[in-house]
């Protein structure tokens, strides 16, 4: 992708985003599945395959594609989600190039990423965060000597039919782009809400980053005071490492696909990804493809792309080498995909 030219990657207040996260291919009858992960439909963790994804993002004809440069796998020894999510972090760290910036969705946490060592990073926050100040407020004359700073609201909310007002920010910037007017609210030199006032506390800037075609903000947190502009585009930039799963579980088939090996249970969603990569690139490089007649503005998307190549006759018109062949047996008569992987209980003897 870089070797041909037409990735060009974005640059904010001099860092490139590089974009962290997980995914997982659900596996509910896999006997002693090595992880669990939250699936939404049944309302608790089922057995899944979890992967971890670091990605460069860039832009292809104005099209955001992600590049995958580390999959994580689980640690056989601590496979819970939680050890994946810190290696993850740890790894991210490593190969963090002086010019990158890591960005994180809400489902990994400030406290992760300083004990990892991170001396900058985007990550999206909870509504309901709170954080501290780092400076100790004056001794109201009674009582203990205050140890934690001021508590630090970013959104006002409602608990219990009580709203509780949103702390004032130290500064508001405004910027436009593309004719819409942003609003960005922040707090600096903050701390996590459970540690106490010291100097040598590693401290963050939180933002509120308003967009008037939307209800809720985002609200971000990085330890750089980066402009209001830069730290929308780096999160923003996040969002196509979602699309690498997308393409591939959804588009390519991969959430349908099972193996039962443990190597294979790994090794199959890592090409799965690979493939999802590749056919999410070449969709955004070649023309856009009609699915139909009624397609009149088609878009160059790996579902367009994918419909094509189902009706092409690959593999049979690709030259293959010699030493690959099709093997000549009879197969149509058996069963298929998961109707294949059933099995059925001998009946009792009688």
């Amino acid at each position: 992708m870089r070797a041909q030219r037409q990735w060009q990657v974005q640059q904010y207040d001099g860092y490139y985003p590089k974009a962290v996260d997980l995914t997982a291919y659900w596996h509910p009858t896999l006997k002693g599945c090595p992880s669990k992960h939250y699936y939404p439909p049944a309302e608790k963790a089922l057995p899944a395959i979890v992967l971890g994804l670091i990605a460069r993002v860039g832009s292809i004809h104005g099209q955001r594609v992600a590049l995958i440069t580390e999959l994580v796998r689980i640690d056989p020894e601590a496979p819970s989600e939680a050890k994946l999510q810190t290696r993850v972090v740890l790894r991210a760290a490593e190969t963090l190039a002086a010019d990158e910036m890591p960005v994180f969705d809400a489902g990994f946490k400030i406290r992760e990423l300083q004990e990892a060592g991170l001396d900058r990073y985007t990550v999206r926050l909870a509504t309901n965060f709170t954080a501290r100040r780092n400076v100790l407020p004056a001794y109201e004359g009674h009582g203990r000597w205050p140890e934690y700073g001021e508590l630090v609201r970013p959104l006002a909310r409602t608990r219990q039919g009580k709203r509780i007002p949103a702390t004032p920010p130290d500064r508001v910037e405004t910027w436009t782009e593309r004719g819409i007017e942003f609003r960005a609210e922040f707090w600096d030199n903050l701390v996590l809400s459970n540690v106490k006032v010291h100097p040598d506390n590693p401290t963050f800037h939180m933002g509120a980053i308003y967009d008037p075609r939307y209800r809720d903000p985002w609200l971000l947190a990085c330890p750089l005071r980066l402009s209001s502009p830069a730290l929308r585009g780096l999160y923003r930039d996040r969002w196509p490492v979602e699309q690498v799963p997308l393409a591939a579980k959804q588009m390519l088939g991969g959430a349908r696909q099972f193996v039962f090996a443990p190597e294979s249970c790994q090794r199959l969603p890592e090409l799965n990804l690979l493939a999802g990569s590749i056919v999410t690139y070449l969709a955004a490089t070649l023309p856009a493809i009609p699915t139909g007649f009624w397609d009149r503005d088609p878009k160059p998307t790996p579902g367009r792309l994918r419909r094509l190549l189902a009706r092409t006759p690959f593999p049979k018109s690709y030259p293959l080498p010699e030493r690959l062949r099709k093997k000549d047996a009879v197969s149509g008569h058996l069963p298929k995909g998961i109707l294949g992987h059933r099995r059925t209980k001998p009946a009792a003897s009688t």
